[in-house]
């Protein structure tokens, strides 16, 4: 999965197609994401109390988002102007230094996402 918790999407279909909020939590085996404020669901719960700690929990009517498939997201970076476009994800190797723990360096390379518009670093 391209996406991971903290991006910022753009819901592309659905009942809240147009939203731009941040990705809560990524759930890749189902292919699902759960976006802010995005399939805002009602459940009813029941009063429950626990004698032994005496703790209890409000029942009621709660509003709580529920995830949504991946392909109804698109990823939002900002452009050289500042200005928000959504894009695809791509993947490339960047040259980096690393440190062994005898305090020597060596060179490798490591993988990073990045934006298929703009071509830079998400």
């Amino acid at each position: 999965m391209k996406l991971k918790k903290g991006d910022r999407v753009k819901v592309i279909a659905g009942k809240d197609k147009g939203v731009v909020a941040e990705i809560i939590a990524v759930y890749p085996e189902r292919d699902r994401v759960l976006v802010q404020g995005v399939n805002i669901m009602k459940r009813h719960v029941r009063d429950t109390g626990d004698p032994s700690t005496g703790r209890t929990t409000k029942g009621g009517i709660i509003a709580s988002e529920s995830p949504i498939h991946v392909s109804n997201v698109q990823l939002v970076t900002k452009d050289s102007k500042g200005k928000e476009v959504v894009t695809r994800v791509g993947y490339d190797r960047v040259e980096v230094t690393k440190r062994r723990a005898d305090g020597s360096e060596r060179k490798s390379t490591r993988g990073v996402r990045i934006a298929r518009k703009t071509g830079k670093e998400i």
